[in-house]
């Protein structure tokens, strides 16, 4: 592929993206929900790394990106890019390799663990505002990112409240499209095992929490559950409204403003993505003009990815 070929494809691109959307998730009684309680999690003291962690990663280590260091370059125009290839055995933050993690806090002389991964959204900002349509959501609920046909733009991460997905440079379909065009990588995450759930089974950091503090269930029971369970301890429930709503439930004895207070106080000065604060009450970032401000600036780039995907495609049945 040259460059008149790939910028003569754009007006086309442009005609299809604007008639493509994800899909949307239909209601089921399959739909699962999880909760993660904070009384129960220890963090797995003691061992190296979380089981949850460690089983997570375990699983996921095929999907891993494989970066090629031809295509570790800057994300044009811009001079900077994210390479987390040499930092694979990071485990106490989301990264490209690390999809879940365990952060331990301090709150109000309590010691808490707060595991972290996707929230699975009811209604995904990510999903909505993917400029490459790629993000798609299971009947089961889970949210999941098509690591193949990512063009790693980022904009999934820009529209989620807690900025989950992470990038990794050098890898994903901008490689065989146009490297030099565009392009910054892919971006990977928690995808609730989707494959496990579609088949009636739980994902693997519920299998392997000794614990029990993670479970997943039918959703409106996980739901009722969480409430009960907070109701119990005087304690508090985060995720039923949180984000417009989601199918993670968490239950603690001290309250979100106190949690989201401890990991930004935790955090200093590190400003890097992939230790997501907890903020209550946070909305959708696609609310408002905020959102329609969010599609206008996502037009462009959806264009070019349809005239890249386009291209992509047409060069494979020539």
């Amino acid at each position: 592929m040259n460059r008149r070929r790939f910028f003569k494809t754009v007006a086309i691109g442009a005609a299809t993206c604007a008639a493509l959307k994800p899909a949307e998730a239909t209601a089921s009684n399959r739909e699962i929900g999880s909760i993660i309680d904070l009384t129960l999690c220890d963090g797995c003291e003691g061992l190296q790394t979380p089981a949850c962690v460690a089983a997570c990663r375990e699983k996921n280590a095929d999907r891993f990106p494989k970066p090629d260091p031809q295509y570790l370059q800057d994300y044009w125009p811009q001079k900077r890019h994210e390479d987390w290839s040499n930092k694979r055995g990071v485990t106490n933050r989301l990264t490209p390799y690390n999809w879940t993690y365990v952060e331990a806090l301090e709150v109000g002389g309590r010691r808490i663990f707060l595991p972290r991964r996707c929230m699975h959204c009811d209604d995904p900002a990510c999903q909505k505002l993917c400029p490459f349509g790629v993000i798609g959501k299971s009947k089961e609920g889970a949210v999941h990112i098509d690591e193949n046909f990512c063009m790693g733009g980022s904009k999934c991460r820009d529209v989620c409240p807690w900025n989950i997905p992470q990038r990794q440079a050098g890898v994903g379909l901008y490689t065989k499209i146009a490297p030099k065009f565009m392009g910054g990588g892919a971006m990977y995450k928690c995808d609730s095992c989707a494959d496990l759930l579609a088949q009636n089974k739980a994902p693997v950091c519920a299998l392997k929490c000794h614990k029990k503090a993670i479970i997943f269930g039918e959703k409106s029971a996980m739901k009722k559950e969480a409430k009960r369970r907070a109701e119990a301890i005087g304690g508090f429930v985060y995720g039923i409204d949180e984000g417009g709503g989601t199918s993670t439930f968490y239950v603690s004895p001290v309250s979100f403003a106190e949690i989201d207070g401890a990991i930004a106080a935790k955090k200093g000065e590190d400003k890097a993505f992939g230790r997501p604060q907890m903020p209550p009450n946070i909305t959708s970032k696609l609310n408002g003009a905020e959102g329609l401000f969010a599609a206008a600036l996502i037009a462009p780039i959806a264009a070019v990815a349809g005239a890249a995907i386009a291209v992509y495609k047409g060069s494979k049945n020539d």
